[in-house]
């Protein structure tokens, strides 16, 4: 990054950052929608191999529009490096994959994505790395968690869909303390509203199909790290196993990013209201909202987050029956199991995102039967605050 573009804010840097024109000087970004790339001579081609040349050589490697987006993201992390990938569990598992060998232990979060899961719990096991969850709020038990091979800290803050909030600097201290790396699934704070690296985190992976297209309309995923984490652990990995960004999603994350703050900015004020909104109704049980004063982690999201994100969650009195009936009731809000979308989505995770878990494993991580997770989209505020008092009256029953 030069002293120039060190300069600039994140919406500049959305708009203009790692720009790549051809010969023709086009305005906005080229798509080079391309499996290879030509070589003037044998000799260039030879170079290229070596890596004596920085040139392209294959879209499984890399691409333009693919480096663009990298680029783009780099600029807004504030990362040395990034590898795009063909979605957001590709980048986590590649991010973690890539770091471990048989005879590696990882700690996690317990409050994790359900796929996220599955490559923790049930994934890396099979290739020798072993597990512990811990209570991610807990920092005793990330403490007591470390073996002598523990390699690798992993989580997502706020959670998804609890929405709890873990202290990232403090994590990252005891990861370092014993020699291990710290990988932190921003998705639900954004790159916007939360800065992993500032806290010490070593690896910060998205799904770029949340926020970052925030349109619904592409998968991607994005790695970033140090230049030296990137090349020595990453890039040859996501070369040879193929989880490749299209060019074509590359180009549409790139236009996606230039309107990423004034998405982001619209969605959490929305949230916010909403959040005010139910925490008043007598049919919810409980609300949660990072930036609320009776969220039990308000006080550290306010310290690491520059604003509450574009989620809420809460329990519908009543259980799943009345949580079915609210959401069955809405007429803007679709129910997905999306988020990060310009339109608003209802999810019940008990039966979706976390359904192959145990009840009892849904417990720890407060998952009940009458949760549901807001995703707020870009509508107007009062008609989704509308929408939701026809969900509340018909989960009365």
């Amino acid at each position: 990054m030069s002293d120039d573009e060190k300069k600039l804010r994140p919406a500049t840097r959305l708009v203009h950052g790692g720009g790549l024109r051809s010969q023709f000087g086009e305005l906005s970004e080229a798509m080079f929608l391309t499996q290879s790339f030509a070589y003037p001579t044998m000799e260039a081609a030879e170079a290229r191999f070596k890596g004596e040349d920085p040139g392209f050589i294959y879209s499984r490697f890399s691409n333009p529009t693919v480096a663009m987006f990298e680029q783009r993201m780099c600029l807004l992390e504030g990362a040395e490096a990034a590898r795009a990938t063909a979605s957001g569990m590709a980048a986590v598992t590649a991010a973690l994959l890539a770091q471990l060998r048989a005879g590696d232990h990882i700690v996690a979060a317990r409050a994790l994505f359900g796929s996220c899961l599955y490559v923790v719990e049930d994934l890396l096991p099979r290739f020798g790395v072993a597990s512990t969850l811990v209570d991610g709020a807990d920092l005793a038990q990330w403490k007591a968690a470390v073996r002598k091979e523990t390699k690798l800290f992993f989580l997502e803050s706020p959670t998804n869909p609890g929405l709890e909030v873990y202290d990232i600097r403090a994590i990252a201290d005891i990861a370092h303390e014993v020699g291990a790396r710290l990988v932190v699934d921003n998705v639900f704070a954004t790159p916007l509203l939360q800065k992993p690296f500032e806290l010490g985190a070593d690896v910060v992976v998205y799904s770029a199909t949340k926020h970052i297209d925030g349109q619904g309309r592409c998968l991607g995923g994005v790695i970033l790290a140090s230049q030296a984490l990137i090349e020595e652990n990453i890039h040859n990995f996501l070369r040879q196993t193929g989880p490749a960004l299209s060019p074509f999603n590359a180009w549409t994350m790139l236009k996606a990013l230039e309107t990423l703050p004034l998405r982001i900015a619209q969605q959490t004020a929305s949230a916010a209201r909403i959040a005010d909104f139910l925490a008043e109704q007598k049919e919810i049980a409980r609300v949660l909202y990072p930036f609320r004063a009776d969220h039990p982690q308000a006080a550290l999201a306010r310290r690491q987050m520059t604003g509450g994100g574009t989620l809420v969650t809460f329990d519908v009195a009543g259980g799943k029956a009345a949580a079915f009936r609210l959401a069955n009731a809405l007429k803007i809000v679709k129910i997905s199991n999306n988020l990060g979308d310009a339109k608003s989505l209802v999810t019940h995770p008990a039966t979706t995102t976390h359904q192959r878990l145990t009840p009892e494993a849904r417990a720890l991580i407060g998952v009940g039967d009458g949760l549901l997770r807001l995703s707020v989209g870009l509508e107007d505020t009062d008609d989704l605050l509308d929408d939701l008092a026809r969900g509340l009256s018909a989960a009365r029953g």
